[in-house]
């Protein structure tokens, strides 16, 4: 099933226990993300578990959503241009999903408002690092697959990706974060292989 405005119109549409208001796109088998400028941008809250996404993009400008339930999905990448679309989500459910590698993950970090993230029951969770990766990847995140971050983490994510900028010359006078992040896991990866 696609997600159309007759879907949307007669989904189950609730304030949910956060009084946030949710609809439920739970469960329908839907393939992609897809026409979702029919929800008017009315939800703070968006469930699209148990269906077959494969891909976390195409979303239009919706500055209300804060929480995207995306759990039990075919999910294996995730789109770049979620920053424009997506500027005030803060929580981030994609447990159960086909996410690999690390890299997968690097879109996430232009999501100024991203602060809990889900990500268990993928294959990247299995990855050497890959707690320490995500927090230094993400900054600004405060809760990663339902457990704090603490400062300890971050003390020791920070040190373990310290010399990714090491001989980087910046093009501008405030270097581009997507092409910091992008150099700083070339040289984790390069690290990973000379470890094994």
């Amino acid at each position: 099933m696609r997600i159309t405005p007759d879907l949307v119109m007669f989904s189950p549409q609730f304030t949910n226990p956060l009084r946030e208001r949710e609809i439920k796109l739970r469960a329908y088998k839907i393939p992609a993300i897809e026409n979702l400028g029919s929800t008017q941008d009315q939800f703070d809250t968006i469930d699209l578990s148990d269906n077959e996404i494969r891909k976390l993009e195409n979303f239009p400008l919706l500055k209300r959503l804060k929480t995207l339930l995306i759990s039990n999905n075919l999910i294996f990448r995730v789109g770049d241009d979620l920053k424009d679309c997506l500027p005030n989500l803060h929580t981030l459910m994609l447990a159960n999903n086909n996410i690999v590698n690390l890299q997968d993950l690097n879109p996430l970090c232009n999501l100024p408002a991203l602060r809990r993230l889900c990500l268990i029951e993928n294959n990247v969770t299995k990855q050497p690092n890959y707690r320490l990766y995500v927090i230094n990847l993400l900054p600004k995140l405060l809760v990663l697959d339902f457990q704090k971050i603490k400062t300890k983490e971050r003390e020791e994510a920070k040190k373990l990706f310290a010399d990714g900028m090491n001989g980087v010359q910046a093009t501008s006078s405030q270097p581009n974060k997507e092409k910091i992040t992008a150099i700083k896991v070339q040289k984790f990866l390069l690290r990973e292989k000379r470890v094994r």
